[in-house]
């Protein structure tokens, strides 16, 4: 392995577990905002199975990502150098500022700036962006519906309930919140797989795309550790500034999250667990009363979600463009 390919490796695991940090809000938030769980408790058990994941459903994502949205024979450790530096910069800069932007839009962003600069845009592979760009927008809007959709179902069915079904809702998510950090660590994990399976092909460690199982088993790690240390800037948006939520809402907004973020992963869509997970949440509150979400809040998500693509490639395009002047 070359200096500039362990670089590689190092900051993708990097980002990997910042993106833990990051998106570990999306997993926890509602567990410990409706008392389900003790921070601590959520964030460790969430953590495990951030790690089991990634064996259980496979590595499709891995696949679309680092072998459909550009050939990975095509291009140079450079490019990958380039869209990793955005994406960990943009990840850091809107962890800073507490907004629960999308890792996953900004690696793609990354790539897709990186690769125009470097290769050009017959480089990109436009059948497999659009199997990234589909589910990367589309899946806020299912999640949206499902949240709302669940919680309408929910109430009907407890209408006559006493209020000790409450804690019914506390204890049951401890299923719904596994099986979301499960959903998690199965898709974004894959992400950084991609990305550091496709600098071992660009390098000539691999002589195709095929994800090694030290990188899956490094990827899923990383992002558990991640996931352990939180982000606790982030929790307090998504668990209390959206609408103050109840052990019912949690239940239906990660029952919701964790079905739109699993079938995805099944079928290789990359999807943002920030997006869905925030979407679901504002379902579930719209579902029970509008002017119950704090609109303002979710518009400053959706601001944040509009800018991460254009932002972090026009941002590897720059820094592969310093790259490039320094290596010359």
């Amino acid at each position: 392995m070359t200096p500039i390919l362990i670089v590689v490796i190092i900051l993708a695991l990097g980002f990997d577990f910042l993106n833990g940090i990051h998106d570990s809000s999306n997993v926890v938030a509602t567990m410990i905002s409706s008392r389900a769980f003790s921070p601590r408790v959520a964030l460790g058990s969430t953590a495990l199975a951030n790690l089991v994941g990634p064996f259980l459903f496979g590595v499709a994502v891995a696949n679309t990502i680092g072998h459909e949205v550009v050939d990975p024979s095509t291009i140079t450790i450079e490019i990958v150098l380039a869209a990793l530096v955005s994406a960990i910069l943009w990840n850091l800069l809107t962890w800073f500022l507490g907004f629960p932007s999308s890792s996953s839009h900004a690696l793609i962003g990354g790539i897709v700036g990186a690769v125009v600069m470097g290769a050009g845009w017959r480089d990109l592979q436009l059948h497999g962006l659009y199997h990234v760009l589909i589910p990367l927008f589309t899946s806020p809007l299912i999640g949206f519906v499902a949240g709302f959709i669940l919680l309408k179902i929910i109430v009907g069915l407890s209408w006559t309930a006493t209020p000790r079904i409450n804690e019914v809702f506390k204890r049951s998510q401890i299923v719904t919140g596994l099986a979301l950090a499960l959903s998690h660590g199965t898709n974004d994990s894959q992400k950084t797989m991609g990305i550091i399976t496709m600098a071992l092909v660009a390098a000539g460690v691999l002589d195709k795309f095929a994800v090694p199982v030290w990188v899956i088993l490094a990827c899923a790690a990383m992002i558990a550790l991640g996931t352990a240390v939180g982000g606790w800037r982030l929790i307090r948006t998504l668990g209390g500034k959206i609408f103050k939520i109840r052990p019912v809402d949690g239940f239906a907004s990660q029952l919701a999250s964790a079905g739109v973020i699993i079938t995805a992963s099944l079928v290789g869509g990359p999807v943002s667990t920030t997006q869905v997970v925030s979407s679901a949440i504002m379902g579930v509150g719209t579902s029970e009363r509008a002017n119950k979400v704090r609109w303002g809040v979710a518009q400053d998500i959706v601001m944040a979600w509009i800018l991460t693509i254009p932002a972090s490639a026009l941002l590897a395009a720059g820094i592969y463009w310093l790259l490039h002047l320094l290596v010359l």
